[in-house]
């Protein structure tokens, strides 16, 4: 078998990757270990930065997005019951996101794939890629009994943080960062309306909550838990108990509880691999980085990773320069710090440490103070605010450096 680009991984970022780079004319296959039933079935993020929307128009799969999405303006932050509404769009001078879940961007994809009858490999079992360093890379894998090579130009390694794409960078080559947080967070998905039009991020002396949503009918919501409690700990009653204490009064009191269809306790870490690329292997998204969930950066981050790599592959194969392909790993990971620093210091400002504060060796009473320090201003002035509001919505995306 032969195509130009191999992507490993039919999650949203590969799946988008292979729209954009078919609508160029460069061809590409896609190999997924799961079924396509199990990537749909991951209940993920559902904040899309601009960048991010803007780009699945590009790829053409926008029609339910923009018919669907809820376009939200602004976004609330609620310390111990003071509400601030950081609003985006004023701040920004115009932009936005879009709240979509992963689920749909995935299935969106999946459907036009299929629909332009683009190859794709589920439960591809024992996946490796070999001479990434050379000019002629390929992948080989078994499908059904089968074994396959497939050549290529270009692998991208779009197959998450346990994939076999990072792990194929050796381990002299690459460097990794990593910081785990000491707690997690409990989320619950309910066929419940939202209880405010846009997401609240909600710090209390009980811990951190967040509002957010899917859609008009179906709720998303999350609290910050001990790394020690299992789902079982939960019952849907004591959920809605304790998310309700932890949200402001007036917002409390519009919370509509109901069965839930999903719980799932997911822990917090910032973690990055350094380089995201070796010769003709390119990391992309989880497969690079993770970050904690509160600035609503991961899926973004993974957006952005494919909106530098598919520039750089349709300007590689339209000029047919290569020198376009060393900018990747360094135009990817200014885009990856920054998403990573703000998603740090998100978690920093809206979360309980409690006496497990390990932010350069403070003790956890001043680190408190500095947190209350840290909202004073950013919260209470209008330079404050637009600087979380354009790191929210996400900045533009870079681009190729010209020869």
């Amino acid at each position: 078998m032969q195509t130009q680009v191999a992507i490993i991984g039919a999650g949203p970022s590969g799946l988008l990757l292979g729209q954009l780079l078919a609508r160029k004319g460069i061809s590409n296959i896609i190999l997924e270990r799961q079924t396509g039933e199990y990537v749909l079935g991951r209940i993920r993020a559902g904040i899309l930065e601009q960048g991010f929307a803007d780009l699945v128009r590009e790829a053409g799969v926008a029609e339910r997005m923009d018919a669907e999405g809820h376009v939200h303006e602004g976004v609330e932050l609620v310390v111990n019951g003071d509400r601030t509404r950081i609003d985006l769009k004023e701040l920004t001078g115009g932009d936005v996101v879009v709240c979509y879940g992963q689920v749909e961007i995935t299935q969106d994809l999946m459907e036009a794939r299929q629909a332009a009858k683009l190859e794709t490999y589920y439960e591809a079992d024992k996946v490796q890629p070999h001479d990434v360093k050379s000019e002629k890379p390929y992948v080989t894998f078994e499908h059904k009994g089968e074994e396959y090579r497939l050549d290529c130009d270009f692998i991208a390694g779009c197959d998450g943080f346990h994939g076999v794409s990072r792990q194929t960078i050796p381990e002299d080559v690459r460097t990794e960062f990593e910081r785990v947080y000491p707690f997690g967070w409990l989320g619950m998905l309910a066929d419940t309306p939202p209880c405010h039009e846009e997401l609240i991020y909600a710090k209390s002396e009980r811990g951190f909550a967040l509002a957010s949503q899917r859609s008009s009918t179906r709720s998303r919501y999350y609290l910050q838990v001990p790394l020690t409690d299992n789902v079982e700990d939960w019952s849907d009653e004591a959920f809605w108990d304790e998310l309700k204490k932890r949200l402001p009064a007036e917002i409390a009191e519009k919370v509509v509880t109901g069965p839930s269809l999903e719980k799932s306790i997911a822990p917090l870490r910032s973690f990055v691999c350094e380089p995201m690329q070796y010769g003709n292997l390119f990391l992309v998204g989880d497969a690079a980085h993770i970050v904690p969930p509160t600035g609503a950066k991961g899926l973004n981050l993974a957006a952005s990773d494919v909106a530098t790599l598919y520039k750089i592959m349709t300007r590689v194969y339209e000029t047919g320069d290569r020198r376009y392909i060393e900018q990747y790993s360094d135009i990817a990971l200014r885009r990856v710090w920054n998403g990573e620093r703000f998603s740090w210091w998100m978690t920093n400002m809206m979360h309980d440490f409690g006496e497990e504060v390990s932010n350069g060796g403070i003790d956890a009473q001043m680190f408190g103070r500095f947190m209350k320090s840290e909202f004073n201003y950013y919260l209470n002035s209008e330079n404050g605010r637009k600087v979380i509001a354009e790191q929210y919505v996400g900045l533009p995306y870079e681009d190729l450096k010209e020869y």
